[in-house]
This record gives structure tokens, sequence and C-alpha cells, in this order.
């Protein structure tokens, strides 16, 4: 049997801390910024975690165990 491959669009959209979590960006960041405060747009930068089953299910689906 083939080895599984990993999901290619989860793969670009999320990366996995050494600690086991799922780091993701955050959302409403791609486009209609000018009608946004400069506070809800600084509190969009970066990066954000995902909870814990969550994060169970993204490992599982970049190891290629997942769809």
């Amino acid at each position: 049997m083939p080895k599984q491959k990993t999901h290619k669009a989860s793969k670009k959209r999320f990366r996995l801390s050494a600690s086991g979590k799922a780091k993701h960006r955050m959302a409403g960041t791609s486009h209609l910024a000018a009608r946004m405060t400069q506070k809800r747009k600084r509190n969009l930068r970066g990066t954000d975690t995902t909870n814990d089953s969550n994060s169970k299910k993204i490992a599982e689906v970049l190891a290629g165990n997942g769809y």
C-alpha cells in the first residue's frame, strides 16, 4: 500500500510548533482593510494557535493520516 499524502492546502496554512500546537495566520486580513480601525488591524497581525482538539486533527492531516 502506498504512503499517505500530505494535505497540501493544510500544509500551506498551518505550521506545527515544537509542543505540537498548530499555528496559523489571523483571518480577515487579505483585503478590505481600509474600513478597519488601526486597533483591529494591529490585533490581526502575526499568528495565532489553534485549540488542542483541532491541533491533533491538523497534525494528522500534515502527517498524511487525515483525509
